[in-house]
């Protein structure tokens, strides 16, 4: 890898504020290699920056990425960060002009060394041989209720009004294992039916935001 004369500048992009905010704390450690310039959620990246990660929390996965509208004409590379790392969906996601696909399954210092070789011109896309690991991305809306992260994608789905097969679609995963997500989070949460738990998800920040962090300052919107 070549020497870096500055950091790398970094966009975070998830609906989720706080989720962007939790990846921006984890890499706050490394901010003499990576500088965390922006945090959107729901809004495009305005600042000059390097690399855009992309976190697929809530949201479609990378081979749906309108990326031309994130990155507004800029010619940052978009990383996509996902649990989600089925290998032809990598590949869509590259051909949908994604430079990099990681899995969130690594630590943070792994992120960096991966945000700065996509920087150096590298295409970056998960170990297929490396076993699974829970990694250190651990911040998602529930966490604190006992959700897992799967769990609380789910309910965050629910929320914004998906239907089970519009949810599978979504997190890229089989409509009976969104079923089994769906039973064990509403007796986690105490809820028997869809309304409410869109109701508790409303109550609990499951719905997205709208909000972009720039050099300190905060800009919300609706």
């Amino acid at each position: 890898m070549a020497q870096q004369t500055r950091p790398v500048r970094l966009a975070i992009v998830n609906d989720y504020e706080l989720v962007v905010a939790g990846v921006a704390a984890l890499l706050s450690r490394y901010d003499d290699r990576v500088e965390v310039v922006e945090l959107d959620s729901r809004m495009p990246v305005v600042s000059d920056v390097d690399v855009v990660l992309y976190d697929s929390y809530g949201q479609v996965q990378g081979d749906r990425i309108d990326i031309e509208s994130q990155l507004q004409g800029t010619d940052a590379k978009v990383v996509v960060f996902s649990w989600n790392v089925q290998p032809d969906l990598v590949q869509r996601s590259l051909d949908n002009g994604a430079s990099a696909y990681v899995s969130k399954g690594i630590s943070a210092e792994e992120l960096v060394g991966l945000i700065e070789r996509v920087h150096d011109g590298e295409t970056i896309t998960p170990d297929e041989d490396q076993p699974a690991r829970s990694g250190e991305f651990g911040r998602w809306p529930g966490a604190d209720l006992g959700l897992s992260q799967r769990e609380s994608e789910v309910l965050a789905l629910i929320t914004q009004g998906l239907s089970n097969q519009e949810i599978g679609e979504r997190a890229y995963i089989g409509i009976n294992t969104v079923k089994t997500y769906i039973r064990t989070l509403y007796r986690k949460i105490g809820v028997t039916r869809r309304a409410q738990a869109v109701a508790f998800g409303i109550e609990h920040g499951f719905q997205p935001d709208r909000v972009r962090h720039v050099d300190g300052r905060t800009q919300r919107e609706g």
